[in-house]
């Protein structure tokens, strides 16, 4: 039971956006945001139609000579870079490899969640790990996919924007 206990406190812990507590210490800090995260992908328009067509990220430019696609949901920023050869790419595993292990991107409510899940669902280059369901005790809900790329997406209701209970 410990042995579960600390995963999961730990999950709970970044799962909900951290606020500094402390106006100080935020003062103090050289870094401020997330600036843009940068994807190597194998399936570069699979993956940016992903992100605009089922996800409704804009476009946000790129550079045709490298290839890459740059996306925005007007907060985030995904640059998207095709590996030279997909053939031959290495796809990540989370438990053996180095990098990224997921990206968390919050969603607005319950029924925005079970909404991309449906659209998930529909699209046959996109793998479900799990669908919506309560991270821990909840009541933050989440849903974990796989894009066209492979690229692990966590998608996450915190539980500050769960309805109430009356």
């Amino acid at each position: 039971m410990r042995k579960l206990l600390l995963p999961l406190a730990f999950g709970l812990l970044i799962a909900a956006p951290v606020h500094a507590q402390d106006s100080q210490a935020a003062a103090e800090s050289e870094t401020l945001d997330l600036n843009h995260i940068g994807f190597a992908v194998s399936k570069l328009d699979a993956t940016a139609s992903f992100f605009i067509d089922t996800l409704g990220w804009k476009a946000a430019g790129g550079q045709p000579d490298y290839p890459a696609k740059f996306v925005t949901n007007g907060k985030m920023f995904v640059t998207l870079w095709q590996v030279t050869d997909p053939e031959t790419a290495i796809s990540f595993n989370r438990k053996t490899n180095v990098g990224l292990h997921h990206m968390a991107i919050t969603v607005r409510d319950l029924p925005a969640l079970r909404d991309l899940h449906r659209k998930f669902v529909a699209r046959e280059d996109v793998t479900i790990e799990f669908a919506p369901e309560f991270l821990g005790d909840g009541p933050a809900t989440h849903m974990m996919v796989r894009e066209p790329s492979g690229l692990r997406l966590e998608f996450i209701v915190p539980g500050s924007r769960m309805p109430k209970d009356k």
